[in-house]
C-alpha cells in the first residue's frame, strides 16, 4: 500500500511539482512552502533574543503586554512579501500553517512564552472571512499548535465591526479604524490566563492594540503578542 502511494505522489509531482513560492525551484518531499536554502535566508528579527525589541517598543505607552515578538523581518519586493501575499491573497492556508509552525519553533524555544494558556488568532469579520474564504490568522495558529500544543481559542474573541482595509491608512488613522472593533463571549476559562494573541504582519500595532486591550478586561488576564513578520 505504502508503495503505491508513494508512486500516486510522485505520479502527480510530475505533472503538477511542488514548487518553491520564494525561488521557483521544484520542492523536496521533505520541504514545504520553501526551499531549505530560501527559508534558511528569509530575514528574521532580533526579537527573540531582546524583551525591549523592534516590536514590543511598538505597544509601549499604548497596552500593557507581557512579551512581544515577530519572527521575520517584511520587505518590500522580499522573500517575506511572497510567502504573505501568497497567503492572504492566494488561498495559502498551508502557507499559514507552515509559517505558524515556523513560528512555532522559535516560541518554543524561548523562556518568554513557556506559560502560554491560550493562542487567539485576530479575528476577522464573518463577511470579511466568508469573502475570502478562511481566517490566515487561525491558519497561523493551527501551526503553533502542532508544535507548541497549545489549545487554540477562536470563539472568545470577535470581530463586530466589518472595517476599511488598514493598507493605506496612518498610524492614527488605523487605530481609529479599531476602536470598538472587537467583542468578548465566553470569556469564564480565559480569567487569569496569559493568551498569546496572534497575527500575520505587524504595522502600527493598532488591530494588535485593540484586541489585547479588549482581552485585557477579563479579569487577571496577561496577554503577549507574536507575528509572523513585522513591518
Amino acid at each position: 500500500m505504502e508503495y503505491v502511494v508513494s508512486f500516486f505522489e510522485d505520479l502527480v509531482a510530475l505533472f503538477y511539482p511542488n514548487t518553491c513560492i520564494i525561488c521557483g525551484e521544484n520542492l523536496l518531499k521533505e520541504e514545504e512552502c520553501t526551499c531549505t536554502l530560501c527559508l534558511y535566508k528569509i530575514p528574521k528579527t532580533d526579537c527573540f533574543k531582546h524583551k525591549k525589541n523592534t516590536v514590543s517598543k511598538l505597544f509601549w505607552g499604548r497596552v500593557q503586554l507581557q512579551n512581544a515578538v515577530a519572527l521575520y523581518t517584511f520587505e518590500k519586493e522580499g522573500s517575506v512579501q511572497k510567502l504573505i501575499h501568497k497567503l492572504k491573497y492566494e488561498g495559502g492556508k498551508r502557507v499559514g500553517f507552515f509559517l505558524g509552525k515556523q513560528l512555532g519553533y522559535a516560541l518554543k524555544e524561548s523562556k518568554s512564552f513557556s506559560d502560554i494558556d491560550y493562542i487567539i488568532p485576530i479575528p476577522l469579520h464573518p463577511k470579511k472571512e466568508k469573502l475570502r474564504g478562511y481566517n490566515q490568522s487561525r491558519y497561523i495558529a493551527k501551526g503553533l499548535h502542532e508544535i507548541l500544543g497549545i489549545k487554540v481559542n477562536t470563539r472568545s474573541l470577535i470581530r463586530t465591526e466589518n472595517t476599511d482595509s488598514q493598507t493605506r491608512k496612518k498610524r492614527f488613522s488605523r487605530w481609529e479604524n479599531m476602536m470598538n472593533s472587537f467583542a468578548l463571549k465566553k470569556v469564564d476559562k480565559l480569567k487569569n490566563k496569559h493568551i498569546l494573541l496572534v497575527d500575520d504582519v505587524v504595522t502600527t500595532g493598532a488591530t494588535l492594540e485593540a484586541c489585547a486591550q479588549k482581552l485585557l478586561e477579563i479579569e487577571g488576564v496577561k496577554v503577549s503578542i507574536a507575528t509572523i513578520a513585522v513591518a
